[in-house]
């Protein structure tokens, strides 16, 4: 590999580090992100974290001030919704092509119970991650890759809450009830009700009847 490439992965690598943080909430909206503190946090040089911050600076999940510094943007409620109703139109065409197996239905089990049990013994970035893989394991059932493509992209743009992916431990115990019940409506075959359980989860709102 040459230098120039690992240099990209490298700051690409650092990217995704530092998202993850500001959509777990590890890294809240309107802080100010101190150089020194991510370089030693992420272990890369100040050039690296500030070529990094840049990058977010363009991908609108921090701000950057001249002659003061960066801190983590903070969505207005506009951008929230129609974020999110993006990610329910998107998540919920993806359903329509999903195609079910017993050994992908069992993917998602696993990944549904790890989350749960993170919920209550894991640290906020373990179940950011614990969230995402069971969402890729979920949306492993679509046959559309490009589909899924733009998914994985909304999701991975700044959070659609403030404060983070899960503003209260209740509403990350509640996250967990709402994947078993998105894997109960798939072993049932009920895509319907799939959709719907996706929808409310999106959006943070009580579980439709």
């Amino acid at each position: 590999m040459s230098l120039l490439k690992k240099n990209v992965t490298d700051r690409s690598q650092l990217v995704l580090l530092i998202s993850k943080d500001i959509n777990a909430g590890i890294l809240p909206a309107g802080s100010w992100l101190k150089q020194i503190d991510l370089e030693e946090r992420y272990g890369h040089t100040r050039l690296e974290v500030r070529r990094a911050l840049d990058q977010l600076v363009l991908k609108r999940m921090v701000e950057h001030i001249p002659n003061r510094g960066y801190y983590v943007h903070t969505p207005d409620l506009d951008q929230v919704s129609d974020a999110r109703e993006i990610r329910v139109a998107l998540e919920c065409a993806a359903v329509n092509q999903m195609v079910i197996s017993a050994e992908r239905l069992l993917a998602i089990e696993t990944a549904a119970q790890r989350f749960h049990t993170l919920v209550s013994e894991g640290t906020l970035l373990e179940c950011y991650n614990a969230n995402l893989d069971f969402h890729r394991a979920l949306f492993d059932l679509c046959t559309n890759r490009l589909l899924i493509e733009f998914i994985e992209e909304m999701r991975s743009r700044p959070p659609t809450s403030p404060g983070g992916t899960w503003r209260t431990h209740a509403r990350a115990e509640q996250s967990s009830r709402e994947h078993f019940l998105m894997l109960e409506a798939l072993r049932h075959g009920d895509m319907e009700r799939l959709k719907l359980l996706i929808a409310a989860h999106i959006r943070q709102i009580p579980l439709a009847d």
